[in-house]
């Protein structure tokens, strides 16, 4: 072994730098990032966006919705209130003695107070409301700003999270100079519906864009750092194959390049024949696929063979004769599993009659199913 190397972060304070100048500029107060899951973007913006938010004065507070998918007030509400209001908060949930439901969240504040909490909680949207309002006149009192990133956003514009999302809007409105919002998420389709549709509370609020993704000088960075610690060194090519056939995903490249440190006499080959067996015959997809209805399953397969035109009059009779029917099947079948798709984000749209999945690994799950 060579000389250690302190992580396997890559570290991008260049683009962190970019979106805090965008914020800085005035023109804006909250931005809306897009990418498909394991890609980077929780990464980056815990190790790189946070911090870099801090250095420039920023108290920050961080959620992920996903944590909490059934309850994401509940989430947000807690992790707000701990950020601006630390010491008060176990008080204000005790005086209105809600019942349990445990959630788990935690905080720092910048320079001063770090605090963890496991607090008992209740679905009550007044009770949210009431607590929501409660932090907001707490931080009103504060001289600080606030830089508040929610992950995995997509989560509010669900329908049962209406009526706080519409709280959570009003209450942001009033405070755009002092609280900067980024919104991420998983789902484009779903973020582009929540900031692109009027009916939705967070209408035209935020600007939406693709998170950029990590491309050949992240590899490089990586094959540096193996051949630091490593007797057996990983060429470039074989690295950048990896990557490419890993769907450009830096969660499977990292589990390449972990086996092939653990594995350096196997040699690359080796290392990526195994990460595309566990990443691409993964058991969750399964588990995925089987809780899928029939309809939702076909319309799938299609899309991940790239089929454009779904409402075709020899698609709608294929997806009839696999349904068993002796008749090919009416459109709203094909509109109402695009639905169901798309809210469980397996699939989003890019135009009209086109489709794509989510998750690339889960696109070539299912195109070898037949």
């Amino acid at each position: 072994m060579k000389e250690k190397i302190p992580g396997w972060h890559y570290a991008r304070p260049g683009l962190a730098a970019k979106y805090l100048d965008l914020f800085e500029l005035g023109l804006t107060s909250a931005r809306g990032l897009f990418a498909r899951r394991r890609m980077g973007k929780t990464e980056f913006l815990k190790n790189d966006f946070i911090p870099a938010a801090k250095t420039k004065g920023y108290v920050t507070a961080y959620v992920n919705l996903w944590d909490l998918e059934t309850d994401p007030g509940t989430a947000l509400v807690s992790e707000l209130y701990q950020t601006i209001e630390p010491k008060g908060f176990n008080k204000i949930w005790s005086k209105l003695r809600l019942p349990i439901k445990n959630i788990k969240t935690s905080t720092k504040i910048l320079g001063f107070v770090e605090g963890s909490v496991e607090a008992n909680l209740k679905e009550d949207k007044r009770v949210l409301g009431t607590l929501l309002m409660e932090a907001m006149r707490a931080f009103d009192k504060k001289k600080f700003k606030l830089m508040l990133v929610i992950d995995e956003a997509q989560v509010l514009a669900y329908a049962e999270n209406t009526h706080f999302a519409h709280a959570l809007r009003a209450t942001l409105d009033i405070r755009k100079e002092r609280i900067k919002v980024i919104f991420a998420g998983s789902s484009e389709t779903t973020l582009r519906r929540m900031f692109g549709v009027t009916s939705e509370p967070f209408y035209n609020w935020a600007p939406l864009e693709p998170f950029e993704l990590l491309g050949q000088e992240f590899v490089k960075v990586m094959v540096e750092r193996v051949n630091n610690i490593s007797k057996y060194p990983l060429l470039l090519e074989d690295a950048l194959k990896a990557f490419a056939e890993l769907k450009n995903t830096p969660e499977f490249f990292r589990r390449y390049i972990e086996y092939y440190i653990s594995n350096p006499l196997e040699g690359a080959i080796a290392a990526l024949r195994d990460t595309k067996n566990k990443v691409f015959n993964d058991q969750s997809f399964k588990r995925q696929w089987e809780a899928l209805l029939p309809a939702d399953k076909i319309i799938l397969t299609f899309i991940s063979k790239e089929t454009t035109d779904l409402y075709d009059k020899s698609t709608l009779e294929q997806v009839g004769s696999q349904l068993g029917l002796q008749q090919a099947v009416n459109r709203s079948t094909v509109q109402n599993a695009l639905r169901r798709l798309a809210s469980k984000n397996i699939i989003t749209k890019l135009e009209h009659g086109i489709y794509q999945f989510e998750d690339e690994a889960f696109a070539d799950w299912v195109k070898y199913q037949d």
